[in-house]
């Protein structure tokens, strides 16, 4: 393995590692923080003549107000589905249909559930840095074959330093994710 490889192994990594921060993005946009946001409908599929489509892909969604959205079907026979398919997704708000267009209000959060939705951030914040430990630790064994194939190892060890510095900067990207998010969550 020459060093060509071992940069490769690092960019992989660092390239996985990017992925990783991306998915715990999506995921807390979908974690609602008080505020109606067009994201917390994403995942959930509507039985659109028997095949499952992304809500989106059925209706225009819009914020009408900071605790209102709105769904505006593209064909009204798909009024019925799409509440259906909220109602069943258990994100704990109850459509209002009134013929043209579905209407979800937000509760206001009251403190228990804000501290639900923190925990629940920072679950998926645990999923981001077991998934980024699980990248360093296959690209740290990558290295090791490597060096047992003839890499030196002073190599092998700047390359696993490098690795550890590349883990660093993404687990500090997810305690920043989850800091903003639980500030965004607790404001009242």
């Amino acid at each position: 393995m020459s060093a060509e490889d071992v940069s490769l192994t690092l960019e992989l990594a660092e390239d996985s590692m990017k992925k990783a921060i991306s998915h715990l993005e999506a995921e807390l946009g979908k974690i609602r923080a008080g505020k109606a946001n067009p994201q917390m409908l994403d995942g959930i599929v509507v039985d659109y003549y028997g095949s499952p489509t992304p809500i989106g892909q059925v209706g225009n969604i819009s914020v009408l107000d900071a605790r209102t959205l709105t769904i505006q079907p593209w064909e009204k026979n798909m009024l019925q589905p799409i509440e259906r398919a909220i109602i069943n997704s258990n994100i704990g708000i109850n459509p209002q249909n009134d013929g043209v267009i579905i209407r979800l209000f937000l509760p206001p959060l009251t403190e228990e559930r804000r501290r639900e939705l923190v925990k629940r951030s920072m679950g998926e914040g645990e999923h981001s840095r077991i998934a980024i430990r699980n990248i360093r630790r296959d690209a740290i064994e990558s290295i090791k074959k490597a060096q047992k194939n003839g890499l030196s190892e002073d190599a092998a060890k700047d390359a696993e330093a490098d690795i550890q510095v590349v883990t660093d900067k993404y687990i500090a990207l997810v305690d920043k994710h989850l800091a903003t998010k639980e500030k965004e969550i607790m404001v009242v």
